[in-house]
């Protein structure tokens, strides 16, 4: 557990100021087959870092606010080039009546309550969605004043009350900010909808991404509210299914491993003009042929046992399922034909002797017992036991007993 915790802190102060780190920064602490990896993640989650498998994927999907921008418009107003190489999505309200419309015709009563009850929350204006984002960041600011003087013990009772005002008033903006954009996570889950989690889960998802948009949005930035929560939407409706859409759990990380190699194996296809070897896919990745069998072997999906087969679907999957531990028929008569002669060797010898080697080598009741417990059966020493085995050992060994054992025993070894 120390070494444990050594790690975790090294990679806390490793992601420093900025407190990001990529897959890389981690794979160093852990071994591929370590079942660790996870519990990495939830404890640098709770440390307040934030954790991406690449540094395309932190430009790309999930950028803070400052860089988002900077990086897409620099000095510049946006223009409609930057936007569509974003694909951020501006959900007018027609657009999103028509999503509500189809789900609320086609899917089951629960989203249709969920989808009445949010379609009756106004949307916000530029400048209702400007006065609520001022109210959180206010809230911000208030609550970092408010530790900063109960600190340093200059916190006065008028002082508590009006920075805890402000702050009830950021929590209740941040809750109108989130209701009002619940229909902008409807569109999103409506592209995710492919069936592997419920719809109303994908929701679930979505809005927990809108929630930490809504903690980190930045108005003076100049974009809209609903622009910059796309990209957190995505991300939770995204990791819910790389999550949970599986039957066996692959971690996150490792999902994304996959679709990073089935995106490369596709490339090489057109490329090749065939399917490409495990090595071929390994250099593109950076990985070795070992590694990438690895990777498509836990990438299956499993199949069930139930499974029909057949044109008349009569039969199932299991049934043509071999089981290695099964003892074939042959098997089995060779096992009764060994009993068999075991039990007509033993009946030749005196009932004591038969007793006692039954007891002794576990043919009475599948219990080996000791030469003192069957001493006290028989009511002799140990010794005297021991005698008596050995005794019926020798008979046993006689060829006129020994030679049916051998040949029955000899057809098993085969």
């Amino acid at each position: 557990m120390e070494l444990y915790a050594k790690t975790v802190q090294e990679l806390v102060e490793k992601a420093g100021e900025d407190k990001i780190l990529f897959y890389d920064d981690i794979y160093p602490y852990y071994t591929e087959e370590d079942l660790e990896f996870n519990k990495i993640l939830k404890d640098l989650e709770k440390a307040g870092i934030e954790v991406y498998e690449t540094e395309e994927e932190y430009d790309e999907i999930v950028l803070s606010q400052t860089q988002f921008l900077d990086l897409v418009v620099g000095d510049k107003e946006p223009d409609e080039l930057d936007l569509s190489k974003l694909e951020v999505e501006e959900i007018e309200e027609e657009v999103l009546g028509q999503i509500m419309s189809t789900y609320t015709a086609r899917v089951d009563d629960p989203v249709k309550m969920y989808l009445k009850d949010i379609g009756q929350i106004p949307l916000l204006t530029a400048d209702e969605e400007v006065e609520l984002a001022k109210k959180i960041s206010f809230g911000r600011e208030a609550k970092e004043q408010l530790e900063y003087m109960r600190q340093e013990g200059a916190l006065s009772p008028s002082d508590e009350l009006e920075l805890q005002r402000v702050i009830d008033e950021a929590e209740y903006a941040k809750h109108k900010l989130v209701e009002a954009n619940y229909r902008l996570v409807v569109h999103m889950a409506k592209k995710f909808d492919k069936g592997s989690v419920q719809f109303m889960d994908l929701i679930q998802e979505g809005n927990l991404g809108l929630m930490r948009a809504a903690d980190k949005f930045e108005y003076e930035r100049g974009f809209k509210f609903s622009t910059y929560a796309t990209w957190w939407i995505r991300q939770g409706i995204a990791r819910s299914i790389a999550d949970t859409g599986r039957t066996i759990r692959i971690p996150v990380h490792m999902n994304e491993t996959i679709n990073k190699m089935g995106r490369i194996q596709r490339q090489l296809t057109q490329e090749l003009g065939r399917e490409p070897l495990d090595e071929e896919i390994g250099k593109e990745m950076g990985i070795t042929a070992d590694k990438v069998q690895y990777i498509k072997r836990i990438s299956r999906e499993p199949m069930s046992l139930e499974n029909p087969v057949g044109e008349e679907e009569d039969s199932s999957l299991a049934d043509f399922i071999s089981d290695p531990n099964a003892i074939t028929p042959e098997d089995h008569m060779i096992d009764e034909a060994l009993i068999t002669a075991l039990n007509e060797a033993l009946e030749t010898l005196t009932d004591r002797e038969e007793k006692v080697l039954r007891m002794r080598y576990g043919l009475l009741d599948g219990r080996n017992y000791t030469l003192e417990e069957v001493g006290k059966e028989f009511g002799v020493t140990r010794e005297r036991i021991r005698q008596i085995e050995s005794k019926a050992l020798r008979k046993l060994r006689a060829p006129s007993r020994q030679n049916k054992l051998k040949e029955v025993y000899n057809n098993k070894r085969r």
